[in-house]
C-alpha cells in the first residue's frame, strides 16, 4: 500500500527490485502484468507523484462533470505481496549508472530494472497569457474547473463563458463538460475542422454542425493568439490571429501533451558534466527513444506510455500504452514479445455525438480506395478505406452514425464480409451485414483481447479461479478485461457473448443497456401497464444510474408512441436527439431545414404558392424530395416559429422529417389520372398519411400506394407497401431501401379499404411493440421467429389475440394527434427553445442584420448535388445507393 518515501538499501541477493517511476494507466498495468505472471523473487515498487491511487485518465469526464470513481481495480491489490505503492513520491534525478532513482523528499530508491512510465503533460499555449488558462490532464485539473465554473456562476449571476483552446478528443470533452456544469462553451482550433488529427475534413466538418447543434461555438481555421485579462489577472477573452475578441471568464488549454522526460534530460545533462556521453536518445518532439522490446538501449531502463518514442512518435492513447506494458511484464519474465506499432483508433464518448476512426483513416495507403457517404442536413459522415480491389479494410471514421465502428474495427486488415458499401449504415438505415470475426482478430484493442479469448471465456474460463462458464457481461468484462478502458467495444462483446450462448442453447439476456434489464419489448409492456409518463419514474423502477445514450432515446421514443404527448414537455427534450428537439434536420451550416406534410403528394396551387413565398422572403434553398415532398434549407434556428408561423396559416403542418416516425407515403396519380390506375392510390395514400401521421417508432416508416402492377410508387421498397390490383389492394411488409435493400413480402392480398387500414393498423402496433431499438421492419420482421408467417399470422389470423387492442392503440393514437409545430406555436415557454441565445429578447431587434456568407439561393454544383445524401466515390471507389433520410 502507500507509504512515506524512505531511502532503500539495494534490495538482498536473489530478491529482484523493479522500480516504477509513474503511478498512471501504464504503471498500473504493468504492475497487474507483471502480478498476474508471478511475483516470486521480484518486488515491484510505484513511485506515484500525484496523492491518489491510479485512476483512469479516459475517463475524466465523468469526474468533471459528477463524483465519479475513476479508480483503477480494486484498492486491495496495491497491498499484494511483493508490491508497492509510494504516493506524492515525485522521482527527480536519476542514476543510471549506480541504478538509483532520487525523489523530492530525499528519498532514494535503488533498482534492478527500472520501468517509466512518467507519462505526459498538458502543451501549454505559446502567446501572452498562458498562464491565466487551464488545463485538462490531471483529477486536480478537472476537480479545479469544476469549482471555477461553480464560482463564476455564482458571482456572474449567468453562465460564465468557458473558451477551450483545442479541438481535438480532450478539447471536446472539456467543452461538453463545461456546457453541462453551466457554461457556455466555445471551441477554438486553428485546423479548419474539429479532430483534425484523427478526421478529414468532410468529417471534421459534420462534427463542427453536431457540436454547434448541441450549443457549443466553434470557431476553426484560425489561431488563438493572446489570452486577456483584467484586474487582478481575471480572464476576459482570448484575441484571435485576425483580431477578433472571444469573451470569456476561463480559458482551458487542451492542445496536445508532451513526454515527461524531464528526468532523462537530467542523467542527460549529469553525463554532459561528467565528460560523458548522454545515456538516453530523446525523440525531436521529445520522449525517450525505445526498440521494439520497450527497451531505451541504457541496461536495465525500460518505458511505457505516452513517454515512449517509437518510430518517432509519442501517442497520448491507452491502448498502445497498456500493449507496452505488458511487452515489458513479458520480457522481465522470459518472453521476446514485440511492440506491434501504434494502434490510433479513437472514439469521442459525448452524449448525442457519435465519432469514431480507425486505421489508414486518411487513406495514405498506395492504391486505397475511399468509400463515402455524406449527408449534411443530418451531420452525419461515414467512409471506409480499403485496399484498390475494394476487399481488405484499411481504415475508416464515421461521424454522426458509428455504428458501423463495432463490428468493423476488428476486422482491419482483413478481407471483409460484403461489399464496402453494406457497411455504410447511415445510406440505408440499416444494420451491417453480420460478422463472424476470427479467433484471431483483436476485439478490445485497449487489452488487446481476441475474440478467440472472449470466447474461450464463455466456454469456460481458464484464467480465473475455477474454469466455469461465463454467462453475464460484468464477469466476461472482469474475466478477460475486455471492454473495461474506453468501452467502445462493449456493444461487439455483448453481440459475441449473446451469439455464443445461443449456439450453446443458453438462454440470453436481452437488457436494454446496463442502466435497464429490461429488453425493450419488456418495458414498452411494463410502461404502458403501469401508464408510466416520465423518464424519472421509470428509471426508478427499472432502472439504475442516469441513463445513457441507449435507454434516454429508447424510453422517449415509447412515451412518445405510447402518449402522443409533446415531445419536448416534462423533461423530455433532453432524451432527445438534436433533430427531435429543434424539430426540424440540422444542416452542413448549422441551419436547419423546413419540410411541410404533403399528404400522398398531392398539393394545391394555393400551398405551392405559400410555400415558394416563404422560401423567397426567407432565403431559403428548396428541393423535391424522393418522398414527394418540399425540402427548404438554411432556416436559422430562431426563424423556424416565424417560417412555420406562415405555413400553418395557409393549412399546412410539420412533415415530421426529424423524427423516428412516418415520414412519407408515395403515390402515383393512380385511376384519377392515369389510363392504367386501377385504383385511386392518391386517394387512399392522404388516407393512410394522415392516418399514421406523427405515428412515433423504433425507426422511420415509409409506405408507398401504387394505383396498378406497374408499380409507379416504387410501394415494395417501403416499409409498407400497397398496389392496386382488379380484386382489391395488395399489402406487402417489410421492405427497406438503403445499402442493404429488402424487397416487401405480401401479407395478405384482395383487400377492401377497410381491412386494409386494419391489416396495417396490426402491423405498425405490433412492430412498435416488439421491435428492437433502432430496427427497422424489415429485419425486425426477419428475426421473429417465422418471419413473415409469425406476423401474417398476428396480422391477419389474430393468432395473440391482441388484434382488437393493437387497433384500439391506433385509433388512440389518431384520436390525439397535434401537429408539434402547430402546437409550439401556441405556447410561448416552448417557443423559448428557439431563440439562438438564451438571453436574447422575444420580441425581433430590427437593428440586427444576419450576414449571409454566401447567396444560398443558385444552382448546386455537381460536387454539393453529391454531398447532399449521396455516396461519393473517391479514388476510383464504385458508388452505392443512397436514400432519403
Amino acid at each position: 500500500m502507500s507509504t512515506p518515501s524512505t531511502s532503500e538499501p539495494r534490495p538482498a541477493h536473489g530478491t529482484r527490485r523493479v522500480v516504477v517511476v509513474g503511478g498512471g494507466p501504464a504503471a498500473h498495468r504493468f504492475v497487474d502484468a507483471m502480478a498476474a505472471r508471478g511475483l516470486d523473487g521480484t518486488e515491484v515498487l510505484v513511485l506515484s507523484e500525484e496523492a491518489h491511487l491510479p485512476y483512469d485518465r479516459v475517463s475524466l469526464g465523468k469526474a468533471l462533470t459528477g463524483d465519479a470513481d475513476l479508480t483503477l481495480g480494486d484498492e486491495a491489490f496495491w497491498g499484494t505481496a511483493g508490491v508497492t505503492l509510494l504516493s506524492g513520491a515525485k522521482a527527480v534525478r536519476l542514476d543510471p549508472r549506480e541504478r538509483v532513482v532520487y525523489t523530492e523528499d530525499g528519498g532514494s530508491h535503488a533498482y534492478d530494472e527500472l520501468v517509466l512510465a512518467t507519462g505526459s503533460d498538458a502543451a501549454q499555449l505559446p502567446f501572452p497569457g498562458a498562464g491565466a488558462a487551464h488545463v485538462y490532464r490531471t483529477l486536480d485539473d478537472v476537480w479545479l474547473l469544476r469549482h471555477e465554473i461553480a464560482r463564476l456562476a455564482d458571482e456572474l449571476g449567468r453562465r460564465p463563458k468557458v473558451v477551450v483552446i483545442g479541438g481535438g478528443l480532450l478539447g471536446i470533452e472539456a467543452a461538453a463538460g463545461a456546457q453541462e456544469l453551466g457554461g457556455d462553451a466555445a471551441v477554438v482550433n486553428r485546423s479548419r475542422w474539429l479532430m483534425n488529427a484523427q478526421l478529414d475534413e468532410g468529417a471534421g466538418q459534420a462534427l463542427g454542425r453536431l457540436i454547434a447543434a448541441k450549443g457549443f461555438e466553434v470557431h476553426t481555421g484560425v489561431a488563438p493568439a493572446e489570452v486577456l485579462t483584467g484586474v487582478g489577472g481575471t480572464v476576459t477573452g482570448v484575441r484571435m490571429a485576425d483580431e477578433r475578441v472571444l469573451p470569456a471568464d476561463l480559458v482551458v488549454a487542451a492542445v496536445g501533451i508532451t513526454p515527461r522526460d524531464e528526468l532523462l534530460r537530467l542523467a542527460n545533462d549529469d553525463a554532459a558534466a561528467a565528460g560523458l556521453e548522454a545515456p538516453f536518445a530523446l525523440g525531436r518532439r521529445g520522449g525517450v527513444v525505445i526498440d521494439a522490446g520497450c527497451a531505451t538501449g541504457v541496461d536495465g531502463v525500460w518505458a511505457i506510455g505516452e513517454v515512449a518514442n517509437f518510430d518517432g512518435e509519442c501517442v497520448g492513447l491507452v491502448a498502445p500504452a497498456n500493449t507496452m506494458a505488458e511487452i515489458v511484464a513479458d520480457r522481465l519474465h522470459g518472453g521476446e514479445a514485440t511492440f506491434p506499432g501504434f494502434d490510433t483508433a479513437t472514439k469521442l464518448k459525448l452524449s448525442g455525438v457519435d465519432v469514431a476512426s480507425f486505421g489508414d483513416a486518411f487513406a495514405q495507403e498506395p492504391g486505397a480506395l475511399e468509400i463515402v457517404y455524406a449527408d449534411p442536413a443530418r451531420g452525419v459522415y461515414q467512409k471506409i478505406v480499403t485496399t484498390d480491389d475494394a476487399r481488405t479494410l484499411l481504415g475508416g471514421i464515421f461521424v454522426g452514425d458509428a455504428a458501423p465502428y463495432q463490428s468493423l474495427r476488428p476486422l482491419l486488415g482483413r478481407e471483409l464480409p460484403a461489399e464496402p458499401g453494406a457497411f455504410l449504415s447511415a445510406a440505408g438505415g440499416g444494420e451491417a451485414p453480420e460478422t463472424e470475426l476470427p479467433d484471431d482478430a483483436i476485439l478490445c484493442s485497449c487489452n488487446n483481447v481476441s475474440a478467440g479469448g472472449i470466447r474461450d471465456a464463455i466456454g469456460g474460463c481458464g484464467t480465473c479461479e475455477g474454469s466455469e462458464p461465463v454467462r453475464e457481461l460484468p464477469a466476461l468484462k472482469a474475466c478477460t478485461r475486455a471492454g473495461t478502458q474506453c468501452g467502445s467495444c462493449v456493444p461487439m462483446l455483448k453481440k459475441l457473448l449473446e451469439k455464443e450462448l445461443t449456439k450453446a442453447g443458453v438462454t440470453v439476456s436481452k437488457a436494454l443497456c446496463e442502466h435497464i434489464e429490461l429488453s425493450r419489448q419488456e418495458l414498452f409492456d411494463a410502461i404502458r401497464v403501469l401508464q408510466l409518463t416520465s423518464f424519472e419514474d421509470i428509471m426508478a423502477r427499472y432502472g439504475k444510474g442516469a441513463g445513457c445514450d441507449i435507454c434516454k432515446p429508447t424510453i422517449a421514443s415509447i412515451l412518445a408512441s405510447q402518449h402522443n404527448a409533446y415531445v419536448l414537455d416534462a423533461g423530455r427534450g433532453a432524451l432527445q436527439d438534436t433533430n427531435d428537439r429543434a424539430l426540424a434536420n440540422m444542416q452542413k451550416d448549422g441551419t436547419y431545414s423546413v419540410v411541410p406534410r404533403i399528404p400522398g403528394g398531392e398539393i394545391t396551387p394555393h400551398k405551392l404558392a405559400v410555400i415558394a413565398a416563404v422560401a423567397k422572403k426567407y432565403g431559403l434553398y428548396t428541393k423535391i424530395t424522393g418522398g414527394q415532398r418540399i425540402d427548404l434549407f438554411g432556416a436559422r434556428l430562431e426563424q423556424l416559429p416565424e417560417i412555420w408561423g406562415e405555413l400553418i396559416e395557409a393549412g399546412m403542418e410539420s412533415g415530421q422529417a426529424y423524427g423516428k416516425s412516418l415520414r412519407t407515403v408515395k403515390s402515383c396519380v393512380g385511376s384519377t389520372w392515369c389510363r392504367y390506375g386501377v385504383l385511386d392510390s392518391v386517394g387512399m395514400a392522404i388516407k393512410l398519411e394522415l392516418r399514421y401521421r406523427g405515428l412515433r417508432s423504433p425507426h422511420k416508416l415509409k409506405l408507398g400506394v401504387s394505383g396498378c402492377a406497374r408499380e409507379c410508387a416504387e410501394a415494395r421498397g417501403k416499409d409498407v407497401g400497397v398496389i392496386a390490383t382488379s380484386d382489391g389492394w395488395n399489402l406487402y411488409v417489410g421492405g427497406n431501401g438503403g445499402a442493404n435493400p429488402a424487397h416487401a413480402q405480401l401479407l395478405a392480398g384482395g383487400l377492401d379499404d377497410e381491412t386494409l387500414v386494419k391489416y396495417i393498423d396490426r402491423y405498425f402496433m405490433y412492430y412498435i411493440r416488439t421491435a428492437d431499438r433502432l430496427q427497422r421492419t424489415a429485419h425486425w420482421q426477419a428475426d421473429l421467429d417465422g418471419g413473415l408467417e409469425h406476423v401474417r399470422q398476428v396480422v391477419v389470423d389474430d393468432s395473440l389475440g391482441i388484434a382488437a387492442e393493437l387497433e384500439a392503440a391506433m385509433d388512440r393514437h389518431v384520436e390525439s394527434y397535434e401537429d408539434e409545430w402547430a402546437a409550439t406555436l401556441k405556447d410561448p415557454e416552448r417557443l423559448r427553445r428557439f431563440r439562438s441565445f438564451v438571453n436574447a429578447p422575444d420580441a425581433v431587434d430590427d437593428s440586427i442584420v444576419h450576414v449571409a456568407e454566401r447567396e444560398q439561393i443558385r444552382p448546386a454544383t455537381a460536387s454539393e448535388r453529391v454531398s447532399l445524401g449521396t455516396t461519393i466515390p473517391l479514388r476510383g471507389a464504385l458508388p452505392t445507393h443512397s436514400e432519403e433520410a
